[in-house]
């Protein structure tokens, strides 16, 4: 399928790695011109030339920002002045018992994951609407629907997420701008590998023990039982970022392997 991404240009948050990055590279090998970002300029440089690379597309580029400063923020929308497409990757989790989580935690936690794509949707939504033609997405998660026990704080800013999805849509009535939510489940992401390595080293096993562990009682619902590729997940935004998914708006879709155990 074509996905007509020639000529048009997406600005990925926070993807120096993990979905975002599988999600920069899939946009790139359809012809997109991709701007990728991440806290650290090294890295971000690194990134730009790996894609090159790896894609064959030469038209991409990067940004510095860190989304916990409002700032840098700023200076990012500055510097990129329009975009065809916005996807609101950027996000951080930790896992943390309820009644051990921080004041400042919650407002790290809506700062980082809430505010950084109602900043970014708050400049970039309106000129999609003057031109007539744009694709704004929401990197949720199925934690938005199943809030996870050992991190409410970080469920709360996924289902944060599909409200202003939602109602951002509802603004683009009758035009050619499109909102959506996409909802990955268990992912093996970068943080996310990291994480498995860790806890299998504590525990002297072995990560496979350790994700056998985690679907048995962490996430027993999912039909899958394993952890989606960053690029199962890519596929699906690469599609609802193209033009060939004009029908779909307003819309939250799971890429959760069947976690959530309900029709929605």
């Amino acid at each position: 399928m074509n996905l007509k991404l020639e000529e048009k240009t997406a600005l990925i948050s926070g993807s120096t790695a993990g979905i975002g990055y599988a999600i920069a590279k899939k946009l790139a090998a359809e012809g997109a011109h991709v701007i990728i970002n991440g806290r650290k300029a090294e890295e971000v440089t690194n990134r730009v030339n790996d894609l090159k690379k790896e894609t064959g597309n030469k038209s991409i580029t990067g940004v510095v920002a860190d989304f916990s400063k409002k700032e840098d923020i700023d200076k990012l929308i500055k510097e990129i002045g329009d975009v065809d497409i916005l996807i609101n990757n950027v996000g951080i989790f930790n896992q943390v018992d309820f009644e051990d989580i921080s004041d400042e935690e919650w407002f790290e936690m809506f700062e980082v994951n809430v505010m950084s794509g109602v900043r970014l949707s708050r400049h970039y939504f309106p000129k999609m609407l003057k031109k007539n033609e744009g694709r704004i997405i929401f990197i949720s998660s199925e934690s938005a629907l199943n809030i996870p026990t050992e991190m409410i704080h970080y469920g709360f800013s996924k289902t944060a997420q599909l409200a202003i999805s939602r109602g951002l849509a509802r603004l683009t009535k009758g035009t050619h701008v499109t909102v959506n939510c996409v909802l990955p489940g268990p992912t093996m992401s970068r943080a996310n590998e990291q994480d498995l390595k860790a806890q299998a080293e504590k525990e002297n096993t072995t990560v496979e023990a350790v994700q056998k562990e985690f679907f048995e009682k962490r996430r027993p619902t999912s039909l899958i039982q394993r952890f989606a590729d960053t690029e199962e997940v890519a596929n699906m935004v690469a599609y609802i970022a193209s033009p060939v998914s004009s029908a779909t708006n307003g819309a939250a879709l799971r890429v959760d392997g069947g976690v959530a155990n309900y029709i929605i």
